[in-house]
């Protein structure tokens, strides 16, 4: 059955096959049996709605669907909804860390069949037992290339198993995360057990502007972050239930600490600043 997917924004993920669209449909049209339109962020659902109706009009069965719309995803099938090279091993969550939505969505963690691909992007992959993470690992020994653990390794399971058994991969990234002041020392443990990776390759999401953050304990936390051996990269704080428009201020930060080339020019001004007045 050949399956249209239609998403209504084009990130690094979304697939790039003939069949895959980005918006409304184009002049020129694939035949296909029926459209699937793939929404990702809540704030992307009043355009799905649009783009639904527009697809309605060449195809008979258009489904919406995807994160957004808590659709259940019971297995995985790579390049469907995700580009090539992209996996995902498990699904859910057993936390509920505040602003996450995934335990709301997808439920309690569980294991799905390992698919090919060196792009990990699961929600809490080290939550898996150590048989089904092996499986992951050996996995990764045999692509092409370097492991990406972009959805990223939650530091309370990084203990020296895993960081031994992350040793024998081949690392392109690992991201970590660090959402709160009371995440930095479990973030710096786990940095010190993964020593033998660059800090261009341990980077680490930071939620900021939630719960009340100030801008200024929000860029003290990022240079922290910085200090323990990680390049941040800073994200704003979105409910789910609206969209918030954040200050020029607040939208200089998170583009400064998610550029690596922008965070170290500002740590090494802040450094000349310090000097001086050592000086």
């Amino acid at each position: 059955m050949k399956t249209i997917r239609v998403f209504p924004r084009r990130t690094s993920m979304t697939p790039i096959d003939d069949y895959a669209f980005v918006g409304y449909p184009p002049l020129i049209r694939s035949p296909a049996d029926e459209v699937h339109i793939s929404v990702t962020f809540t704030w992307d659902m009043q355009k799905a709605t649009k783009l639904l109706m527009a697809w309605e009009q060449y195809y008979p069965v258009v489904k919406i669907g995807g994160p957004a719309f808590a659709s259940p995803s019971k297995d995985f099938q790579p390049g469907l909804y995700v580009r090539e090279d992209v996996t995902f091993t498990t699904r859910g969550c057993n936390k509920r860390c505040p602003g996450c939505l995934v335990p709301e969505r997808e439920g309690k963690l569980r294991l799905i069949d390992v698919k090919p691909g060196y792009i990990v992007q699961d929600n809490n992959f080290l939550q898996a037992p150590r048989s089904h993470i092996s499986k992951v690992f050996d996995m990764l020994k045999k692509q092409r290339r370097a492991a990406v653990f972009s959805g990223g390794l939650d530091t309370d399971y990084i203990d020296q198993w895993v960081a031994d058994e992350l040793r024998s991969l081949r690392i392109n990234q690992v991201f970590l995360s660090c959402d709160t002041g009371g995440r930095l020392f479990p973030l710096e443990r786990a940095v010190q057990r993964l020593n033998y990776l660059p800090r261009e390759k341990l980077r680490c999401y930071v939620m900021t502007g939630h719960a009340g953050e100030s801008l200024a304990v929000a860029e003290r936390r990022l240079r922290q972050i910085y200090e323990i051996g990680c390049l941040p990269f800073a994200q704003l704080y979105q409910p789910a239930d609206r969209f918030i428009k954040y200050p020029p201020e607040w939208k200089a930060l998170a583009r400064t600490w998610s550029r690596p080339a922008a965070m170290k020019a500002e740590m090494k001004k802040n450094h000349r600043v310090v000097e001086k007045m050592l000086i």
